[in-house]
């Protein structure tokens, strides 16, 4: 079971294969792996002792950065993701960052971004998209139209309570100009953006 695994200078947390999204440019679309890792589908969600103890097997210290990020959405387990920033916070100097799809809102019925103060460092959240409908069509959210507005606002509460916010989008699911949308819908929120490479 791959519950921390290496990409490029960085150690990367998979807590859970649960996401409330079924993106049509999601890698789960296209096998159980990424960057040359094991499965990482899991049979169980690994315990917050066992995340822990994934993590000290590396000398983290060594890494730019910790990521919470793997084959699914890391706050559906937000409570034992906290667990585990505070107990690395305590231990190393590295710093924290969520990749998320922004909708821990409406996966955990309340207002979240406080909760990630003095714990989290960045939270990058996945954009893809600049109004509700086409963001629906591309992501396909279990919470429906109105996960796009529930996404923007946790965006921007992210902006009161983590020292960086940077929205994303893919290459390949936007055009240059769909790009320099998102940015400046992104700069609106407090947030910029990122246009990352599609890994197939």
């Amino acid at each position: 079971m791959t519950i921390t695994y290496k990409v490029k200078n960085g150690i990367y947390v998979n807590m859970t294969n649960r996401c409330p999204c079924a993106c049509t440019f999601c890698l789960r679309q296209n096998g159980d792996g990424v960057y040359g890792s094991d499965s990482l589908w899991l049979e169980r969600e690994p315990t917050v002792k066992e995340v822990c103890e994934s993590i000290d097997a590396w000398e983290l210290d060594q890494y730019d950065e910790l990521v919470f990020c793997g084959y699914g959405e890391p706050t559906e387990r937000l409570d034992d993701l906290l667990k585990v920033a505070a107990y690395v916070k305590s231990r190393y100097k590295t710093p924290i960052r969520i990749n998320t799809n922004g909708l821990s809102d409406l996966i955990n019925g309340q207002e979240t971004a406080p909760e990630l103060r003095g714990l989290i460092d960045t939270v990058s959240v996945s954009l893809n998209a600049t109004n509700a409908q086409d963001y629906l069509r591309l992501c396909r959210p279990k919470f429906g139209i109105g996960s796009f507005d529930a996404m923007l606002a946790f965006t921007r509460a992210c902006t009161e309570s983590v020292p960086h916010v940077v929205m994303t989008v893919v290459d390949v699911v936007t055009s240059k100009e769909q790009q320099e949308k998102s940015r400046l819908l992104a700069e609106s929120l407090g947030a910029r953006l990122r246009v990352r490479a599609f890994e197939g």
